[in-house]
């Protein structure tokens, strides 16, 4: 398996880390006493096919339901000097908290030590304020570290691009996960940045998060072909050498086959690359009318739309009008759906509301300086109409 620097932490980081939210029993916080023999056993074969493949960095969290303590029935059992185990912990208003969670994930996985503890999820200000305050969860973090409880301490978002610049200029931590992938490449400022800073870098669930890419639509499979759309996917980010690790949530064994078959064509990332993204970006300009001419990473029409906490309805008006042009460009309506229903479902992880209670005047005036204004009204009907139905929950709540 190749590996990368990870930032500052100078852990020698495979490209494909093993994440773990897909292969435990609960997402409840359960005891070892509701866990199946079947599922313990695939969670180990899976660990083991892990280890097998050279991915040595196991990532998990508090959060991830009964994920920690199964784990814990594993891990001893391996060389402790050749994995890399994360978790994630989320911030906590009371320090002592979240002093006490850290001290139960360690008691859980059953390690004296925890390579990388991530703060899960400073997502918004008040969870990057009792992060990084004065006596806050870091500070706690790095008591942890001085104990030798702790390597390093990064911390993983699903926020908004300016408060994750803001919580990376504190300089308080290690590393970083964070969403960016060829569907969502907002956050490439935030990589930069990171980069700045030596943090090692960390790209959240780029098979699932990143379009459901498991499952892809007919038209994505043709306009990525001769690759897969999850190699593609793959190959997109890894070109990047300020990425060092995608997360691969495997469920079983089987499903690092895919995305580890990424390695056979990155000797031929400047060859296959570039005729896909063609293909994807004519796509989009064909099914926008030229909407998305000047590169879709830059939608012009992302300019003067408010943002979710200052629009009308609390409607998240960016995000709707990307699912829309997902589901129209390149036929991601499964994808569009599973996170269209989640606004107004994902708290924080997930920010603002959907359009099913739109106001059309009032969206009208919100928009007014965007220079399609007389348009993103109808957007957002037609992508209620195409995307809206039952409501979508997180799988985790932490």
């Amino acid at each position: 398996m190749l590996t990368r620097r990870f930032g500052r932490t100078e852990i020698s980081m495979p490209i494909f880390s093993c994440g773990g939210m897909r292969y435990q029993q609960s997402w409840d916080d359960l005891g070892l006493d509701v866990v199946e023999d079947e599922n313990q056993k695939n969670l180990e074969a899976t660990i083991h096919r892990s280890i097998e493949l050279g991915i040595n960095h196991i990532e998990t969290a508090r959060g991830y339901g009964t994920s920690e303590r199964q784990l814990g029935l594993v891990l001893p059992k391996l060389p402790r000097d050749e994995i890399i185990v994360q978790t994630k912990i989320a911030p906590e208003a009371d320090p002592e908290v979240f002093r006490k969670h850290c001290l139960e994930s360690l008691e859980r996985l059953n390690l004296d030590r925890i390579d990388l503890l991530g703060l899960h999820g400073i997502n918004n200000y008040e969870l990057h304020w009792q992060s990084v305050r004065p006596g806050g969860c870091v500070d706690v973090a790095r008591e942890l570290q001085a104990e030798g409880l702790v390597g390093h301490v990064g911390f993983s978002t699903h926020g908004d691009l300016p408060q994750i610049l803001d919580t990376i200029a504190t300089d308080r931590f290690d590393y970083v996960n964070l969403h960016w992938y060829y569907i969502y490449q907002w956050n490439w400022p935030a990589v930069l940045a990171a980069r700045e800073r030596d943090m090692g870098v960390f790209i959240i669930s780029p098979a699932d998060k990143g379009g459901m890419l498991y499952r892809p639509s007919d038209k994505l499979t043709r306009l990525c072909h001769p690759l897969h759309p999850l190699v593609f996917q793959c190959l997109f980010c890894l070109r990047r050498s300020e990425v060092h690790t995608l997360s691969l949530g495997a469920s079983c064994p089987g499903d690092f086959d895919l995305q580890v078959s990424s390695l056979d064509y990155l000797d031929r990332i400047d060859q296959l690359l570039p005729e896909i993204e063609a293909r994807l970006a004519n796509a989009v300009e064909q099914a926008t009318g030229g909407l998305a001419a000047v590169g879709w990473q830059l939608w012009p029409w992302q300019q003067d739309l408010p943002d979710w906490e200052h629009a009308p309805g609390y409607m998240n008006i960016r995000i709707m009008l990307w699912l829309r042009i997902l589901a129209i460009s390149f036929d991601m309506h499964e994808y569009g759906r599973m996170r269209y229903n989640l606004l107004g479902n994902g708290g924080h992880w997930f920010a603002g509301l959907n359009a099913a209670n739109m106001d059309e005047e009032k969206v009208a005036k919100a928009v007014a300086k965007s220079s399609h204004a007389d348009k993103i009204p109808g957007w957002l009907r037609q992508v209620h109409e195409m995307l809206g139905g039952v409501e979508v929950e997180r799988l985790s709540k932490s």
